[in-house]
């Protein structure tokens, strides 16, 4: 799981950041709002850990356009020293969905981030669905009609970032950021592993759900024409 960090105490973010490297994330850092929300904005991430006191613009504004100017709904965990409760609403109201008050124990920021991503995926369930199509993620099984697909460990990963986004376009670099990080095998890997997941998916069944969309990048979802 990808997680972007934006604090700017470097002391704070660099705890965060050793802290939650430890627990298995894959982790980003930003020490200022516009930065932030670049990444936010421009990024896959599956969780944001954000502060509300930053400089260039605050946590507040950078939750609110994420939400209404990006159209990015990526679970957003507040940090506050702020404990009054106008500040709490206004945190939700800008589109947060936690709020922890400064200081915390970094076990209740990991137990935060788990609960907030078990709603953000279903209440607990820990299952994608796009159409007839089904994840598991607690099985890591892959169903379409029924029939138990057999992929890849890349292939499931790349599965789960496309359904999570469904229907969105993500881009191919972003594709293969959530992949490979910074060490991408070549530009033609995340072709070849999108063929493989489609030839899985897709082509035994009648209406097909991974699409590409031309110089941009790869969407999966019902009722358009697959590429």
């Amino acid at each position: 799981m990808r997680i972007l960090l934006v604090e700017d105490n470097r002391d704070i973010l660099a705890n965060l950041a050793d802290y939650l490297g430890m627990k298995g994330y894959t982790v980003d850092c930003a020490q200022d709002g516009l930065s932030g929300l670049h990444l936010a904005a421009t990024e896959h991430y599956d969780l944001i850990v954000l502060d509300i006191m930053l400089p260039g613009i605050d946590g507040y504004t950078l939750c609110k356009r994420l939400r209404e100017d990006a159209r990015r709904d990526t679970p957003v965990i507040m940090l506050t020293a702020r404990d009054q409760l106008d500040d709490r609403l206004q945190g939700f109201k800008s589109g947060a969905d936690d709020y922890l008050l400064k200081p915390f124990a970094l076990s209740e920021l990991a137990a935060r981030i788990e609960a907030v991503m078990r709603r953000a995926q279903g209440g607990g369930r820990r299952a994608l669905q796009v159409g007839d199509l089904t994840y598991d993620l607690d099985t890591l099984e892959v169903t379409r009609e029924g029939r138990l697909l057999k992929l890849n460990p890349v292939g499931l990963k790349l599965l789960a970032v496309l359904m999570q986004k469904s229907p969105h376009v993500l881009r191919r670099e972003i594709l293969e950021e959530a992949l490979w990080g910074d060490d991408c095998p070549d530009s033609d890997s995340l072709r070849s592993h999108v063929h493989q997941l489609r030839q899985v998916i897709d082509k035994p069944f009648a209406k097909p759900l991974l699409q590409t969309v031309h110089g941009v990048g790869y969407r999966l979802a019902e009722g358009r024409d697959g590429v």
